[in-house]
């Protein structure tokens, strides 16, 4: 039952990684990195499709040998929640919408970039 369990909630944040690569205020990094944890619990044969892939396996190898996110993702990453609020306001969202997106989104923003760097990744 739990491997069912993490195999629905690693294609739904695979899903949303994914739509993250085209829309530019969804986070794909951290869909991607959930996944791969969900299909390690779950199912070896994606965890290794992940793992093999050309966009995102560098991204988890990082991760899960250096519990490191590379520059360039954690500059997206900022950029993109930091676009976020800013839309939110924007669009004139209600406050506790914007009161949350202020106190959530620094502290996310504070653990990507206190991550290491890692190994350059070519």
């Amino acid at each position: 039952m739990f491997r069912t369990l993490w195999l629905i909630i690693g294609l739904t944040s695979l899903a949303l990684g994914i739509a993250g690569v085209v829309l530019p205020l969804l986070p794909t990094t951290p869909f991607v990195l959930l996944s791969a944890y969900c299909f390690a619990r779950s199912s070896p044969r994606l965890h290794d499709w992940l793992l093999g892939h050309r966009l995102f396996g560098p991204l988890i190898r990082n991760w899960e040998q250096h519990r490191a996110i590379s520059p360039r993702a954690k500059l997206l990453a900022v950029l993109s929640m930091a676009a976020v609020v800013g839309i939110s306001v924007a669009v004139g969202a209600p406050q506790r919408v914007i009161i949350i997106q202020a106190v959530i989104l620094p502290i996310t923003c504070l653990f990507i970039i206190t991550r290491p760097n890692g190994p350059t990744i070519s």
